[in-house]
């Protein structure tokens, strides 16, 4: 068992890291930059240099001796437009929608601010000769780069073809480390080593982006709130769901059967949004018996609770429906019941005790869902849980925390899946969990 676990737990490592691929490439690349969400319209580009510094979104993706600055104004001359900010443009420049033709002048790049650093790499789209800070280049349309160890106030650029066009222009400073990049941030965002005790530190997510909260602390207060609504409605549901799919098999394409098993496609039918403005406005408003928002009291919790156990158990007594009547079929039940057996010990012990493959699968399957579940529950009820801060960060546009919380629930179903396979080898001995 022992090895069947830690083969599990490395297998899970893989899974993880997977994932953390895929979420830094949705929220590191196609998100773009956030600068121009924190900073407004019209930020200095020093403030948007220091933010990405800190932020480290100018840093190369994956590795890299450059990263993106702003010391000097990128542009793209594509589209006809006749100003730039921070550029100069000669008389003699002709705008046209494929880009400048400077007509043997010089574009100036003026430096936006003061830099430690007085190297620069200028790369240069285009086609034709010109000549960079005196260094003459021919460009490529895919681009064409140049490192200059000392880069002046004003850098020109200038076209020695009439036919010479400059497309696109975009400036980098040097890197600290060929290694530092935005990959290597994000895999330090799961596992952290140091020098000091405790040595290595696991979650650091960093701080959100508009109040500069600490991430791992928000995610430990919103914990709570969210095992103490989902808790709840994972055993409500499980344990009412398998109580009324035993009755239904008892009462077999009788009246009681048919009931439940119309009520149990009813609230399936039901949208969970609808049940939730239902109960609110019924069982809150109309009837007074529930607090309608707030997290005050466990009274709080009453009404999502139940609004989380109605929304679920429909789906699940039509589940373990099938599993019960499928099991109650075969030769152990009527042997036992045709021994004298007790109805409650032929469907509380045989029965139930042979069909917990079924439902230990469907119950790791519902698991993590009720982690999504809780965004609805939480937001309509002002519970701050962690679904109340994940609809927070998604109408502020707070990447750090929304990527914090697609790696928890990636590290919730890995975890449950883990302990579905080796609940497997406990309810049945059939199932060997020490196989190679």
């Amino acid at each position: 068992m022992a090895r069947y676990i830690v083969k599990r737990i490395l297998y899970s490592a893989w899974i993880l890291l997977g994932i953390m691929i895929v979420t830094f490439v949705l929220f590191r690349v196609s998100a773009g930059d956030p600068t121009a969400v924190l900073l407004g319209k019209n930020p200095t580009p020093a403030d948007v240099e220091a933010m990405r510094d800190s932020m480290g979104c100018d840093k190369p993706l994956f590795f890299g001796r450059w990263r993106v600055t702003e010391r000097y104004p990128s542009a793209d001359f594509t589209g006809g437009r006749s100003e730039f900010p921070g550029v100069t443009l000669p008389e003699t420049v002709e705008t046209t929608p494929e880009g400048l033709r400077p007509c043997f002048g010089s574009v100036m790049f003026h430096r936006q601010f003061a830099n430690r650093e007085s190297a620069i790499r200028v790369t240069l789209s285009g086609t034709g000769r010109f000549t960079v800070a005196g260094l003459e280049l021919v460009l490529s349309p895919k681009g064409t780069s140049l490192e200059l160890s000392d880069a002046p106030d004003d850098l020109a650029v200038t076209g020695l073809d009439p036919d010479s066009l400059l497309i696109r222009a975009g400036f980098e400073r040097p890197n600290r480390a060929w290694y530092d990049s935005q990959a290597l941030d994000s895999l330090k965002e799961l596992v952290t080593f140091s020098a000091h005790f405790p040595y290595v530190s696991f979650f650091n997510f960093g701080n959100t982006l508009l109040t500069h909260e600490s991430i791992r602390g928000k995610l430990w207060r919103g914990m709570l709130p969210s095992l103490m609504i989902m808790l709840p409605i994972f055993f409500g549901e499980l344990l009412l769901g398998i109580i009324l799919a035993m009755i239904s098999c008892a009462f077999q394409d009788r009246i009681l059967d048919r009931l439940i098993v119309v009520l149990s496609v009813a609230g399936m039918s039901i949208s969970y949004l609808v049940l939730i403005i239902l109960g609110q406005w019924f069982l809150a408003y109309y009837l007074n018996l529930f607090p309608v928002w707030g997290w005050d009291s466990p009274r709080c919790l009453a009404l999502p609770v139940i609004i989380g156990i109605v929304s679920g158990t429909g789906s699940g007594v039509r589940f373990y429906r099938t599993v019960f009547l499928d099991e109650i079929r075969k030769e152990y039940v009527r042997t036992a019941a045709a021994k004298g057996a007790s109805p409650l010990r032929v469907y509380g012990l045989h029965l139930l005790r042979n069909a917990l493959v079924p439902i230990i699968t469907r119950a790791s399957t519902v698991l993590p869902f009720l982690f999504t579940g809780s965004l609805l529950l939480e937001s309509f009820f002002g519970i701050p849980g962690l679904g109340y801060e994940g609809v927070n960060a998604l109408n502020s546009s707070d990447l750090s925390m929304l990527k914090a919380l697609v790696l928890l629930g990636a590290i919730l179903f890995i975890g449950i899946n883990l302990v579905t396979d080796v609940a497997y080898a406990w309810v049945d001995p059939r199932v060997r969990v020490d196989r190679d």
